[in-house]
């Protein structure tokens, strides 16, 4: 369901919007070698007004990564680029502005769907799926300056590291 973004057009209207501004952007086409994937939030219906869209890619020469980023998105407000070190393994992430929304790509040397990313909002629209009255919950948590993947863990009791924990708890129930 979410190697395309064509989904959103079906969506609420704010993923309608989303869709608009990533199409405009051309972003989908011109990192297609890097396979795009939107991620996040949005996508499954769990946003808050200060959600942003997130673009995950499988990107092995970083430098090439920030140059075309640069040339493409470095004329857009608030554009920042950085270099970083995630689970020891050496990641980019640019941020702009565009559209009403705020656009983070993430690109690292790993594929999409074996990214915390993608596997987070699989099992997530999975437990959603098998529960529906977490939404409701979930995006409470969220308004409360929750993060996703903690008010995940909250809701399902989990402890420990929720980004490590909702992983195994993915796993455990067959969703990835």
């Amino acid at each position: 369901m979410f190697e395309t973004i064509d989904y959103l057009q079906l969506g609420n209207e704010k993923q309608q919007r989303a869709y608009a501004a990533i199409e405009k952007l051309k972003i989908m086409s011109d990192l297609a070698d890097y396979s795009p994937i939107l991620c996040g939030t949005l996508p499954i219906g769990i946003d808050i007004e200060i959600s942003d869209l997130d673009i995950i890619m499988n990107v092995h020469d970083l430098m090439q990564f920030e140059n075309k980023i640069s040339a493409l998105y470095g004329e857009h407000e608030q554009f920042k680029l950085k270099r970083l070190s995630i689970r020891s393994i050496s990641v980019v992430k640019a941020n702009f502005h565009f559209g009403g929304f705020e656009f983070e790509l993430f690109g690292q040397p790993v594929p999409v769907e074996e990214q915390y990313a993608f596997q987070h909002m699989v099992i997530e629209k999975s437990i959603m799926d098998q529960c529906p009255d977490v939404k409701g919950k979930i995006i409470e948590l969220k308004k409360q300056g929750m993060k996703t993947e903690p008010a995940f863990c909250k809701i399902l009791e989990l402890e420990g590291d929720p980004y490590e924990e909702l992983l195994k708890y993915g796993k455990l129930k067959g969703f990835i």
